[in-house]
C-alpha cells in the first residue's frame, strides 16, 4: 500500500466520528478548519490514519468512535428527512428525544410519505443497505386512484414501466381492496431505492399515488409502533441487518451458521398407501 492508499478520507472519517454529515465535513476542510499534523488541510480527500496522525477540528481534537447505536422510527406524514429545509418543514431529527449520538436516516421517505425509517451512526453498515446492489426488500402500502387493470398490475410486476431513469426492476404486487369511490389500496415490495420511484410508476400507468406507507425495511417491520413512535433496534435485529449487508438473503439472515440439528423422520402411518410421484402433462 502506498503512502496516499493508506487511511481513509479525512472527511469521511469526521463524518464517522459523529461530528457533521459528510458534506458538512467538507466545507469545514475546505474552510480550513481541519489541522492534520500541526497543518492545516484544504482537501476532503486527504487520507489519513486516525492511530497514526493527530488531527484537530477547530484546535479541538478529534473524538474517539462514538457507541453504534440503531433505531427504527414510525416517520409520520409531513416530516423531512434532511436536516435543514429551506421552507422550515419540521425533521425527523427533531422526534429523536432521548438519542445524544448524531444519527441519520437510511436511505430517504419523501415528506408525503410516512413508515419505517432507519436511522443510525454506523456509516458503514448504512453504506452497504442503500448501495444499488445490495436488493434490500422494502414493503409498501399504496392507495392509487382507480383500480388498476390486471395488465398494469402484471407490467409493473415485471418491470415493464418506463421511466425518465430506466424501467423499474421486477418487484412483487398484490391488490388489497377497493373503495366505495373506486380506488384502490396495494402492497408492492420493491428491491431498489430510486427517488420517488413508486409515485413515478404509478403515475406513469395512470393511477397516480393519494396514500403512501413503508409498512418494513429489511427485516424490520412497524408492527405495534405508533406515528411518530422512535425505538432501539434489538441485538438480534442488528445481526440480521448486517447479514443483510454481507449479501445474505433477509429470509435466511440472522440464523446461526452450522449443521444444526437433524430432523427426526416422519412415521409411517399404518395402512398409509404408498404415494406414486407421477409426471404431470402440459396444458394444452
Amino acid at each position: 500500500m502506498t503512502e496516499s492508499e493508506r487511511g481513509e478520507r479525512l472527511a469521511r472519517l469526521i463524518a464517522r466520528r459523529g461530528l457533521a454529515s459528510r458534506r458538512e465535513a467538507e466545507a469545514w476542510i475546505e474552510a480550513g478548519k481541519v489541522v492534520v499534523n500541526g497543518e492545516v488541510v484544504h482537501h476532503p480527500g486527504t487520507r489519513v490514519d486516525p492511530e497514526v496522525d493527530r488531527i484537530k477540528i477547530d484546535g479541538r481534537a478529534l473524538p474517539s468512535p462514538p457507541r453504534r447505536v440503531y433505531y427504527l422510527l414510525y416517520k409520520p406524514r409531513g416530516v423531512i428527512t434532511s436536516r435543514r429545509d429551506p421552507q422550515g418543514r419540521r425533521g425527523v431529527h427533531e422526534l429523536l428525544d432521548g438519542v445524544s449520538e448524531r444519527v441519520e436516516p437510511v436511505g430517504r421517505l419523501d415528506v408525503n410519505t410516512e413508515g419505517a425509517l432507519l436511522l443510525t451512526n454506523d456509516g458503514a453498515l448504512a453504506h452497504a443497505l442503500t448501495h444499488p446492489k445490495s436488493g434490500v426488500p422494502k414493503r409498501y402500502i399504496v392507495k392509487v386512484w382507480k383500480v388498476p387493470s390486471p395488465r398494469i398490475l402484471s407490467q409493473i410486476e415485471r418491470g415493464k414501466v418506463y421511466l425518465e431513469d430506466g424501467p423499474n426492476r421486477p418487484c412483487k404486487l398484490r391488490l388489497l381492496e377497493t373503495t366505495d369511490s373506486g380506488n384502490a389500496w396495494l402492497e408492492i415490495t420493491l428491491t431498489e431505492g430510486r427517488n420517488r420511484l413508486i409515485r413515478r410508476i404509478f403515475a406513469a400507468v395512470g393511477h397516480p399515488v393519494s396514500k403512501l406507507r413503508r409498512e418494513s425495511f429489511a427485516t424490520l417491520s412497524l408492527r405495534g409502533m405508533e406515528r411518530g413512535e422512535l425505538r432501539p433496534l434489538s441485538g438480534e435485529e442488528v445481526k440480521r441487518l448486517k447479514d443483510i449487508a454481507a449479501g445474505v438473503r433477509p429470509q435466511s439472515a440472522g440464523r446461526k451458521k452450522g449443521k444444526g440439528f437433524a430432523r427426526a423422520k416422519p412415521k409411517k402411518r399404518r395402512g398409509a398407501k404408498k404415494r406414486v410421484d407421477r409426471k404431470r402433462r402440459p396444458v394444452k
